[in-house]
């Protein structure tokens, strides 16, 4: 008899399917058939049933944050069972300790943290059996059985349990030392909340910071652009002024010089290049690139995206969620041809399918079995299901899968890009830019509803003359650096190698894929809005102040780098290949550990936050992670009373007593409004000018203004 252990209650539902069974309390019996002769129990763990003990069980005057105690390194790290889980563990306990149970099949999602997973499990169960490794990266009923027959040694896979325990103690020794310290050192600072450090979420916040002082610091100009139409021969076409490739001409007057000298003058064609280029299909989906297509696509979260594709993972219509790969193996490659053949009874699949290449089998662009690791790209299953049977949501991320799987069936595609160089009187240039589809491709699968921004040219001829039919000036703003969005950030955190100056570790988080993994990026964005770091409207993220205060105080410290991760992702994955030393990389991290606390106390003393908004960050009692200050930041214009930080937007304190409706947002057209700029409208009627209102694509400038006839806040612009 054997006991099967997976990672979640559905996933062994999923795995008993295939097999005649029986439900029981806490798993299922699996009653004897050609893959279990003599019968098997499936159960099943709740995620992680165990975690590393609190500093407190291990020296109780560790409970009390206290500098002096600091760094905090335990002899030996110890798991505890956690309360809410116990039940299912001592289901899966008694299951293993049985008699008639003589193997373990480990059977938790095929990567590291299934790893950690079960064999913690097994190891706090003091339960000594043999064990097999189920790694399989479908839930196809056809997948499961054949990785059943298909066992393979526990011993191949233990060294990613030493890679996936070290990361977990490692992280535990950097986030629970560098939170403490820099938390007690900024409550000295005024600031009672807890800042929460760590090796992945700091430097990810580093990034989303660094962009947010960028913005700050940038100073918009105008310039002005000269446009014309000319007439040459019986077509019609706009180009724009250029000098030396630059179209932007930064003072007015020379724009209008620039413009009255073209108008009715004669015209030619001096240069004309036409450029074919040919694109081909995209790569097949990792979880990274399948998130921010999501993200810019419908606006999920990473965390919906991934949420949701387990669904349809555990329901055996797409491949493992988690992967970090964009290629398959052959032998997923053979299978293709029967999964286009389901999908062709589907609309709108049908309309692509037969696809010009019925196999990519040969195709090494798609199939390479050098880059897949532990699993292959993200694809439908031969499972194959009527997306309308789906959820909406579900069918959204199903369909987007789909057309990607069977646009990598379709041909290249071909475009000529058009550039025509038209000189006004032999003395202004003007350049038209254009494109236009030779053949559509792969593009008819993915772009039925891309709108082409560039023109289709004309097709006039070189030295072709004609006249300047009309000619204008537009002006425009220089834009600062745009703010990211969700799926930005995922895909931010997966190239922070490119931000790095040393070259050898750049190539190191090139190859490890940057900050976090693909099951972890998600969750460290969750975790950053969680902790009140970042605010995300509309899909735009925003730094908070707080996430300002901790960024600004780690300075150059290595925590806020992309260096040290890059390094530690380089050593662990040395150790779940078996070619590095997890205790010797652990003795490693408690010196840095010590580093990292010596190295806050020496810079605290330097440490200056004046133009932070740090009477907000404050922790209120019985609040999870609610913190809202009671510290007035000025008089209440309308009734006299005092304005309070509310948490998204200041508001009167006499709110509940007079009904005041008196506020001022925090976000205003997707411009973040700090408290220096709130007080400095309640003490003068205005605050200064401030750029970066977007409202749609355009950008402009105002002032907060308080009028006193309408009571209420309002934008003020400059008058020209």
């Amino acid at each position: 008899m054997k006991v099967v252990i997976a990672e979640k209650p559905d996933q062994g539902a999923t795995l008993a399917k295939p097999f005649s069974h029986r439900k029981r309390q806490g798993y299922i019996e699996v009653h004897s058939n050609d893959v279990f002769p003599k019968g098997a129990y499936i159960t099943w763990a709740v995620g992680h049933l165990f975690q590393l003990q609190a500093p407190e069980k291990y020296e109780s005057k560790w409970k009390k944050w206290n500098l002096e105690e600091l760094p905090l390194i335990p002899p030996r790290f110890q798991y505890e069972l956690q309360r809410a889980k116990a039940k299912q563990f001592s289901v899966i306990k008694e299951l293993l300790k049985r008699n008639e149970v003589t193997e373990i099949i480990h059977a938790g999602d095929a990567g590291r943290e299934g790893e950690l997973i079960i064999r913690n499990i097994i190891s706090m169960s003091k339960v000594q059996k043999p064990m097999k490794r189920l790694w399989i990266s479908s839930l196809t009923e056809k997948a499961i059985v054949q990785g059943f027959e298909q066992l393979r040694e526990e011993a191949e896979m233990r060294p990613l349990y030493y890679e996936a325990y070290s990361r977990t103690c490692a992280d535990w020794l950097v986030g629970m030392n560098a939170s403490r310290v820099y938390s007690i050192l900024l409550k000295q600072q005024g600031m009672s909340d807890v800042f929460s450090a760590g090796r992945v979420q700091t430097p990810t916040l580093a990034l989303i910071v660094k962009r947010d002082e960028e913005i700050d610091r940038f100073k918009s100009e105008p310039f002005w652009e000269v446009k014309a139409s000319f007439q040459i021969g019986e077509h019609v076409y706009e180009g724009t002024w250029e000098k030396d490739g630059e179209s932007r001409i930064k003072s007015r007057e020379l724009a209008d010089k620039i413009a009255t000298f073209c108008q009715n003058k004669p015209a030619h064609v001096a240069k004309m290049k036409i450029e074919q280029k040919e694109f081909s299909p995209p790569l097949l989906f990792n979880l990274s690139a399948l998130q921010a297509t999501i993200n810019k696509m419908f606006k999920f979260s990473p965390k919906k995206t991934l949420d949701i594709l387990q669904k349809l993972y555990q329901k055996g219509i797409v491949s493992y969620p988690r992967s970090d790969s964009q290629y398959v193996t052959k032998g997923e490659a053979e299978t293709f041809p029967e999964i286009l053949g389901k999908l062709k009874k589907f609309s709108p699949y049908s309309n692509w399918i037969p696809t010009p290449h019925s196999s990519l089998l040969n195709n090494k662009r798609f199939v390479n079995e050098s880059k897949v690791s532990d699993h292959y790209a993200i694809i439908p299953t031969e499972q194959v299901t009527d997306p309308e049977t789906l959820s909406p949501d579900e069918k959204k991320i199903y369909d987007v899968v789909v057309k990607r799987f069977i646009a990598a069936h379709h041909d290249k595609a071909i475009m000529n890009y058009t550039t025509i160089t038209t000189v006004v009187d032999e003395r202004a240039e003007f350049v038209s830019k254009g494109k236009q589809i030779l053949k559509e491709g792969w593009r008819q699968v993915l772009m039925q509803d891309e709108k082409e921004e560039e023109p289709l040219l004309p097709n006039v001829k070189q030295d072709d003359t004609g006249n300047v039919k009309k000619v204008g000036i537009k002006e425009g703003k220089t834009q600062p650096p745009k703010r990211y969005t969700e799926g930005q950030l995922i895909t931010l955190m997966k190239t922070a190698g490119k931000y790095m100056d040393n070259d050898e570790l750049e190539k190191v988080l090139k190859k490890t894929e940057g900050l976090g993994t693909e099951a972890t990026r998600a969750g460290i964005i969750t975790m950053l809005k969680d902790r009140q770091y970042i605010d995300i409207q509309k899909n735009i993220v925003f730094p908070t102040d707080k996430a300002k205060v901790l960024i600004r105080a780690i300075g150059e410290n290595v925590l806020a780098s992309a260096e040290m991760t890059a390094k530690w992702e380089q050593r662990l994955q040395e150790i779940g290949k078996g070619k590095a030393s997890a205790p010797e990389f652990m003795e490693q991290v408690k010196k840095l550990s010590e580093r990292l606390v010596e190295s806050a106390l020496h810079e605290s003393k330097t440490w200056n936050f004046m133009d932070l908004d740090t009477d907000s960050i404050q922790r209120t009692k019985g609040g999870k992670g609610k913190r809202a200050s009671k510290t007035s930041v000025g008089t209440c214009l309308k009734c006299g009373g005092k304005v309070i930080d509310k948490g998204k937007f200041y508001g009167c304190s006499n709110y509940q007593k007079t009904k005041c409706s008196f506020t001022i947002s925090k976000t205003i057209l997707q411009k973040r409004i700090s408290q220096t700029i709130v007080k400095k409208v309640l003490t003068n009627g205005k605050s200064d000018r401030i750029d970066g209102f977007k409202k749609g694509e355009k950008e402009f400038s105002a002032y907060l203004s308080w009028d006193p006839a309408q009571k209420k806040i309002q934008f003020q612009f400059d008058i020209n």
